[in-house]
């Protein structure tokens, strides 16, 4: 059996979804091949989308007309902004799901998605031909035919799990694992590693005793994750605290002998930034305790996740560990944490679009690429999902620059400095930080997306109508004149210090203490301003605000980044071969002939790459 298609993308996950929507809506004939349409956009590990840098993605997505932030906002059981202490660079939506509910939501908008097919089957081998993939065949003997494929198989592939001495092969708990698919790409000279993840127990609630763990209520207020959706939809639950103890280390230190990851079981290398209880342990022998957060896993449901304890020990030993928890000592678990080693493919194989340097037509999104979470995986999906579709009826292709969004980040540091561990984003990871904030996705990207064709009318018209509040709101402080005598004994009771001469409103805002709310209860004219504003109005004032306190930030970061895009502009690929240039490093030469970076600002960011390289470069290019 035969089916054509323009793009094919195989793997269900977080991936695979946005890169099927995202080519599908483009207008490519599109078609998602999964091993269980009941477990698409499956939340393999915690119920939660979003958290530092991981928000800001989900709300890019979202920007570029991605569903990510749709669909969490539609399941959503609690929401927090979190760093609202901070600088407005580092707030960061989070938000807990409703597991069942978050598959059967993005089931729906798949199903729903024009030009979007869904195959249950499993990717056997990869088609080439003339040196460009073509297509995929399958276990049950389906071939399917297209002008672009998109690998987005998550920890499938040779998936391999550990609980103590006990491996079982699985991409996910009872579910198989993917053979003969790796090596099918590994013939075509793409090189391929393992990489190891893992995930805690989970715990029926019943068996908690609540009365021992501190409360964590989510927010209240207007936030949420799209730009264009819905707004607290279901029942809001809390999240609890706890931490480990003495008793729960000192059990779990007698089963180190049968733990995988220091018994040589497991080779492969895990997250830094997610260990496993274990290896904390290890890592940090003088720590008393831990944190751990229970979390729920739905509205309905009497499962929970104990964050903070993935774990692949023993079965009996996590158990044991976790009765020494004073709100544990009656639980009782649903099944034991485990790890997961998989297969991934270097992604400094691939092009800032996804697409492989070695294979044209062959993307890769997601797990596969070295990263680890739903959010990195969803703007990669996001991305592939783009490129794929222009290349079926060509055009220039979707590049996200650094300064540009979280998402262009996180694909230039996958490209061009590879990945030794699941790689996770984080704002430290950006320079760029204050003009890629949570609140301001929607002005960097929905223009892009509209153009592109992906985001649609209405996200466009809703953008045009916010940013005209926004700037309308800017333009009235701006204009706007305070007359010291009026307002000085109102500041005071606003314990700010008083004004010596009048001046503008926008001069008022900029002090810390001063806001658009308080300033607006004691200047009607501004309240009526704010008032006129009449859908999302909280948004647009949280939006004007920020970018008339931190205009300074701003325009000072976009004059750094305006700089490096002129190395940007300068394209170095095909100029040089690097193994014959001498003049630079053995260790540059190297890395630059593997690498093969598109402009210099790229080969700036290779790691054993040196400024002093970089200017033999300018000066060969000057010739």
């Amino acid at each position: 059996m035969l089916f054509k298609y323009d793009v094919i993308v195989i793997g269900g996950g977080h991936a695979g979804c946005e890169a099927a929507a995202a080519s599908a809506n483009m207008g490519a004939k599109t078609c998602l091949i999964t091993m269980d349409m009941n477990k698409i956009g499956q939340m393999s590990c915690n119920p939660a989308v979003g958290g530092i840098a991981k928000g800001q993605i989900v709300r890019e997505i979202d920007a570029l007309g991605g569903q990510m932030g749709r669909v969490t906002d539609k399941t959503a059981i609690q929401f927090r902004m979190i760093n609202i202490g901070k600088g407005p660079a580092v707030w960061s939506p989070r938000a807990q799901c409703d597991r069942g509910k978050f598959i059967w939501e993005w089931r729906t908008v798949l199903d729903n998605t024009p030009n979007l097919d869904i195959w249950q089957d499993q990717a056997d081998e990869l088609l080439v031909e003339n040196g460009e993939a073509v297509g995929v065949s399958t276990i049950w003997g389906v071939e399917f035919r297209a002008k672009s494929v998109i690998v987005t198989a998550g920890t499938f592939l040779n998936g391999l799990m550990h609980v103590g001495r006990k491996m079982v092969e699985g991409g996910r708990c009872a579910e198989p694992a993917v053979h003969n698919f790796t090596e099918s790409i590994n013939r075509l000279g793409i090189t391929s590693a393992r990489m190891k993840t893992g995930t805690p127990v989970r715990i029926d609630k019943r068996s908690v005793h609540f009365e021992d763990m501190e409360e964590q209520k989510g927010d209240v207020d207007f936030h949420q994750f799209s730009y264009f959706g819905e707004h607290r939809l279901l029942k809001q639950l809390p999240c609890w605290t706890t931490y480990t103890n003495k008793e729960v280390h000192e059990t779990l230190e007698k089963g180190l002998a049968d733990s995988p990851l220091f018994n040589g079981q497991i080779q492969s290398t895990g997250p830094r930034y997610c260990p496993s209880i274990e290896t904390k342990l290890v890592t940090f022998p003088d720590k008393e305790q831990h944190p751990l957060f229970l979390e729920p896993e739905g509205e309905d449901t009497n499962e929970m996740y104990l964050n903070g304890f993935s774990s692949s020990m023993p079965m009996d030993v996590q158990l044991n560990a976790i009765h020494k928890i004073h709100a544990f000592r009656d639980v009782k678990i649903y099944r034991p944490g485990y790890a997961i080693e998989y297969d991934y493919f270097d992604p400094t194989q691939l092009k800032h679009t996804l697409e492989s340097k070695k294979v044209p037509g062959l993307f890769f999104a997601g797990q596969v690429n070295g990263t680890t979470g739903y959010e990195e995986a969803g703007g990669q999906g996001t991305v592939a999902g783009i490129n794929a579709a222009i290349r079926c009826v060509g055009g220039e292709p979707l590049i996200m620059q650094r300064d540009e969004s979280y998402i262009g980040v996180l694909i230039d540091d996958l490209t061009t400095k590879g990945v030794d561990e699941p790689y996770r984003m984080f704002t430290s990871r950006a320079e760029y930080r204050i003009l890629l904030r949570q609140d301001d996705a929607d002005a960097r990207l929905t223009e892009k997306a509209f153009e592109l064709g992906i985001a649609k009318r209405d996200r466009y018209d809703w953008w045009l109508e916010k940013k005209e509040a926004v700037n309308k709101l800017i333009n009235f402080c701006k204009e706007t004149p305070i007359k010291a005598q009026e307002i000085n004994f109102k500041l005071e009771a606003l314990d700010t210090t008083p004004l010596r001469a009048g001046c503008k409103l926008i001069d008022l805002i900029a002090r810390p203490h001063l806001s658009l709310s308080n300033l607006s209860e004691i200047i009607p004219s501004l309240k009526e301003a704010i008032n006129a504003t009449e859908n999302r109005k909280e948004e647009i004032v949280e939006a004007a605000e920020i970018k008339m306190k931190y205009q300074g930030y701003i325009e000072r970061e976009k004059i750094v980044a305006d700089k490096m895009h002129r190395l940007e502009n300068i394209k170095i690929k095909g100029h040089f071969k690097y193994s014959e240039l001498h003049e630079i490093s053995t260790e540059g030469r190297q890395k630059l002939e593997r690498i093969e970076p598109e402009t210099l600002a790229q080969a700036s960011r290779i790691p054993g790459v040196s400024p002093s390289d970089i200017n033999v470069l300018l000066v060969l290019l000057g010739r």
